[in-house]
């Protein structure tokens, strides 16, 4: 009796445990990380150019970009962009991109 008057109240009932993945783990399982050849890029300004243009897709979390190995690795959220997606940014912005490069 006491537990059908808890419920009645409270609208409480025993539930059985779930298991969810917490926000953190979802968040990094949804994450990638692709490293793109960017040929064209010649001087110190390049980079930054590249950079910008990347980073401003959504779903986009970091890039760095090395202008020696003329490349560029982005860590991007798989569940909002992807990799065609950056490649198109950084192409749009003068400097096509090639993912797996």
């Amino acid at each position: 009796m006491t537990k059908i008057l808890a419920v009645a109240l409270f609208g409480l009932t025993a539930a059985a445990p779930t298991t969810a993945i917490p926000a953190a783990a979802q968040s990094v399982a949804a994450e990638q990380t692709v490293t793109f050849a960017v040929e064209n890029m010649t001087c110190a300004l390049c980079p930054v150019t590249v950079k910008r243009a990347m980073a401003d897709v959504d779903g986009v979390r970091s890039v760095e970009v090395n202008l020696d190995a003329k490349t560029a690795t982005v860590i991007f959220d798989k569940g909002v962009t992807d990799a065609g997606a950056i490649a198109a940014a950084s192409a749009n912005a003068g400097y096509p991109a090639v993912a797996g490069g």
